[in-house]
């Protein structure tokens, strides 16, 4: 601290010293002091009794800094005395409008007389649509197609999840005239929770649904990444067995069914080996009827006929402020049942090419049952939603 501090008036007790730039006070400093100018530090050895009066400072330059115990102020920046949750509350007499960091609650906070409340930031965001009218008191934010990101700009908050991939597609029947019934695709991945984000761009991706052409293919993995929590990921669903590319379902998010003729057991679920799980196996293909599996689900697995052959049901989830249900598995051809399962899964078909999944619930494309080389149905693409309070 250097050149013109003026104090107009200082009335102090106190024991020890105090030393200004090479000046020594030793004992009790009292009554008033003018035109005082300093150069160098001012630095209080020892000051453990008490301070009275007042202090005014006309002029104050400062070239360093003022420390006191943590707490700082120089040319940049102020830092506040820091302390715990303890430390906090075991403060006597504290005075209204003082700041400190509590480490504990990793927060700025300010006693306001009666209560120790949070100083916090305004949480602005962008990115996808946003809906702030259909969930009261929340923002929420829906991607539906990729190359998009969440852009915070300001704040931290803890924000709500849904990140679902796309459906895998329906099993292909054979060319050769036998083996058309085929296993049912299965939902996207489905995960869900909750994290806690801060200021920086963080790239979404909404997986498309596997494609039915030439061949049966998986759905695509959406995911949410960026600092600080690398990626939040749900794994594209497994494509339904056909004979033509191969009996067994394929492992996904949710697996595929499998297609006649049996033995040909449905793919895994889960195959990003998560916990909660994002979803489950397919059903296995029957001979007894020639029947396909249904497409794993995100709450259920699909089923195996001669029981049924239905697909797995989805999920339901209110984050938009409405409740629905996604990540439904495809229905497995010429099954007893042969639905889809709850939350977009196609239904069988006897066409080429079978039942799409639905648009934006990662449900499962339908498997077929009819000609030579009739396609199974395309899965339908997932969904990214996050939601925050606004208060």
């Amino acid at each position: 601290m250097a050149s013109n501090l003026r104090v107009d008036q200082i009335t102090a007790s106190t024991t020890g010293s105090v030393s200004i730039g090479t000046a020594t006070f030793t004992g009790g400093l009292s009554g008033d002091i003018t035109g005082l100018n300093v150069t160098g530090v001012i630095t209080a050895t020892t000051l453990n009794q008490n301070v009275s009066g007042v202090v005014t400072a006309t002029t104050f330059d400062a070239t360093s800094s003022i420390t006191v115990g943590d707490s700082f102020i120089n040319s940049t920046s102020i830092g506040i005395g820091t302390t715990d949750t303890t430390g906090r509350n075991a403060g006597v007499g504290t005075a209204v409008g003082t700041l400190i960091y509590n480490s504990t609650a990793n927060a700025v906070e300010v006693y306001t007389g009666s209560a120790w409340a949070q100083v916090t930031v305004a949480f602005t965001a962008t990115g996808g649509t946003l809906d702030s009218s259909s969930r009261p008191g929340y923002n929420v934010h829906t991607f539906t197609g990729s190359g998009d990101s969440f852009t915070v700009s300001t704040g931290t908050k803890t924000v709500e999840y849904l990140v679902v991939a796309g459906g895998g597609s329906g099993g292909k029947g054979s060319f050769n005239g036998t083996g058309f019934e085929t296993g049912g695709g299965g939902a996207g991945g489905y995960r869900t929770g909750s994290f806690t984000i801060n200021p920086g761009t963080y790239p979404i991706q909404v997986g498309g649904g596997g494609a039915n052409s030439p061949y049966a293919y998986p759905g695509n993995p959406s995911y949410i990444s960026g600092p600080g929590i690398s990626s939040i990921t749900s794994t594209g669903g497994g494509a339904g067995g056909g004979n033509a590319t191969g009996k067994q379902g394929e492992p996904g998010g949710s697996g595929g069914g499998g297609s006649y003729p049996a033995p040909a057991p449905g793919g895994t679920g889960n195959a990003g080996g998560y916990s909660p799980v994002e979803g489950y196996p397919g059903g296995n293909g029957n001979n007894s009827p020639n029947s396909g599996g249904g497409g794993g689900g995100a709450s259920e697995a699909g089923e195996s006929p001669p029981a049924g052959g239905r697909g797995g049901d989805g999920l339901p989830s209110s984050i938009t402020g409405s409740s629905i249900t996604r990540g439904g598995g495809g229905g497995g051809g010429a099954s007893p049942v042969g639905t889809g399962g709850a939350g977009g899964g196609a239904n069988k078909g006897n066409s080429d090419p079978g039942p799409a999944g639905t648009a934006n619930t990662g449900g499962g494309g339908g498997g077929i049952s009819g000609g030579p080389g009739y396609r199974g149905g395309q899965g339908g693409s997932g969904i990214v939603i996050i939601a925050y309070p606004t208060a």
